[in-house]
């Protein structure tokens, strides 16, 4: 039987939609229409249902969409050229290349020719630089939305111990950086470890709250996971049609806070998106 609360991200989402909504109608006041952009390459139909909720997402907070779909052999000189273009719009205030890329893209070479002040992801080699220093830059979406969970349902991160299992540049490592910064939602005691580490178990054991960023399913078990820890489930992946979390169900019979299988990290993670485009527009609206 289930004993965890539910980590729900809705709510966290709204809370962060609202305050875009405000600043969205600030702008509109100065004739300033914020744009997001987005890059799909390939039919990938996971890439195309999230890049179709981010503009869904859009119309529901008066930012404008843009979008470009890419057949999945156009080769990396069109993928560069459409960053370019985006990079040349004055009407796209940020924008992102819906990841993962098909095979023969340079995932670098895409990272990197994006504008850093229009990077909607944060994944800029200049933006992560910046994430290390502390200094304000766009900040990858879903360790930002994790981070505003823990923030809303007050889960005590300052002097608790935070394991994140996983160690990507989309999650893992920012998750980190976060965790281990000064500022609310943060100031933690941060451990990273990965699928290769030895007796991953007794890493993850230790920790109060539990990161998940892997993308394996059902990857964190519940004998991996302190009683009354809080567990996170960070990384996806896909079995058909179906969408799997990193951590078991069977987590929520020992952790005290589990996020949910759906509506967990999913809805924070857009939200943090278009945050970071009503930001991207701000800045250009104060530079005209």
């Amino acid at each position: 039987m289930s004993t965890a609360s539910f980590l729900a991200g809705q709510p966290v989402a709204e809370t962060v939609l609202d305050d875009v909504r405000r600043r969205v109608r600030a702008l509109a006041e100065v004739g300033v229409v914020p744009g997001l952009g987005t890059i799909l390459v390939g039919e990938d139909a996971p890439s195309a249902g999230y890049v179709g909720k981010k503009h869904e997402a859009c119309a529901a907070v008066g930012v404008r969409s843009h979008h470009v779909h890419l057949a999945h052999d156009a080769g990396p000189s069109a993928l560069l050229d459409a960053v370019a273009a985006f990079n040349a719009d004055p009407e796209v205030h940020a924008y992102l290349v819906q990841l993962p890329l098909p095979p023969g893209y340079d995932l670098d070479a895409v990272l990197s020719g994006i504008d850093p002040a229009k990077d909607a992801d944060g994944l800029h080699p200049e933006n992560l630089g910046k994430l290390v220093l502390g200094e304000k830059a766009p900040v990858p979406c879903a360790p930002a939305g994790i981070q505003a969970m823990l923030i809303h349902y007050g889960i005590p991160t300052a002097g608790s111990h935070v394991v994140v299992v996983g160690r990507g540049p989309t999650l893992g490592r920012p998750m980190a950086l976060l965790m281990s910064a000064k500022g609310p939602g943060a100031d933690a005691a941060v451990t990273v470890v990965h699928s290769g580490v030895k007796d991953l178990a007794a890493y993850t054991r230790e920790g109060d709250i539990v990161i998940a960023a892997v993308g394996i399913a059902n990857f964190i078990t519940a004998d991996m996971v302190r009683p009354g820890a809080v567990v996170v489930s960070g990384g996806i992946s896909w079995s058909g049609r179906k969408l799997l979390a990193d951590v078991d169900d069977n987590v929520a019979e020992v952790a005290s806070w589990v996020t949910p299988r759906l509506g967990g990290v999913g809805p924070t993670t857009v939200a943090m998106l278009l945050r970071n485009t009503v930001i991207a527009a701000e800045r250009a609206a104060s530079a005209r």
